[in-house]
């Protein structure tokens, strides 16, 4: 299958490493190719490597820029930050997205508090502004809830019994995406229904951030029992 993924930060490597691992055909959408790959200095304080430096491992991921890759793709995953997933995805371009399923992972978080607050709540969600706004597109809302490395894997949590959910208009956009989850590793994936169910994935953010504050690591996810 052919992927893009928007986004070059640590949850846009994850996925693309782990997709071109399991055998779909990937690119990394970036708005300047040729600067991302001059690009010698560490960012996210030092956390994150150069992406010259994680690119020499994954050479299978071809690198263009977002409107190259979501032109190309069956299916792109949204992988930046959430303030500026509606600007990155009119770089894609509309016509580019037009009837493909768009998986957003983002999260709407107010960087200018500590810890983070939401920039939308309550009464609408940015996946359904992303939906409003590209309304020929295949919006499902899913993977927000954890870290990059937990998304990919989810063995990396009690050998994987925990709750992945999803959000989305379109049945048939969620099973497709339900199929890629289950090649990740996930065995417990929960429909919520349609896209406003995002609501109640992205306002679990300020819990998870307090959770990960308590706990003293990022790897860890929820579990729904009945």
């Amino acid at each position: 299958m052919n992927i893009a993924i928007l986004g070059t930060g640590t949850v846009g490597r994850a996925l693309a490493g782990r997709l071109a691992e399991l055998g779909h055909d990937v690119v990394i959408g970036t708005r300047d190719v040729a600067d991302l790959m001059a690009r010698s200095e560490p960012t996210m304080g030092g956390r994150l490597a150069p992406f010259s430096q994680w690119h020499e491992v994954n050479s299978e991921v071809r690198v263009d820029t977002f409107a190259g890759a979501a032109a190309g793709a069956d299916i792109a995953f949204l992988a930046t930050v959430g303030s500026a997933a509606i600007d990155v995805l009119r770089s894609a371009g509309e016509s580019n997205l037009e009837g493909k399923i768009l998986v957003d992972v983002t999260n709407a978080l107010d960087y200018s508090h500590s810890p983070p607050a939401l920039l939308v709540c309550n009464t609408e969600s940015l996946a359904e502004q992303i939906q409003s706004a590209f309304p020929s597109t295949k919006v499902v809302k899913s993977l927000n809830t954890m870290n990059a490395s937990v998304m990919v894997d989810p063995r990396a949590v009690g050998g994987g019994d925990h709750t992945v959910f999803m959000s989305g208009d379109d049945a048939g956009a969620k099973e497709t995406i339900a199929e890629l989850l289950g090649g990740f590793g996930w065995e417990h994936i929960v429909d919520l229904g349609d896209i406003t169910t995002a609501r109640g994935t992205e306002m679990y953010l300020p819990l998870w951030l307090r959770a990960m504050q308590a706990l003293g690591t990022a790897t860890f996810n929820l579990k729904l029992g009945r």
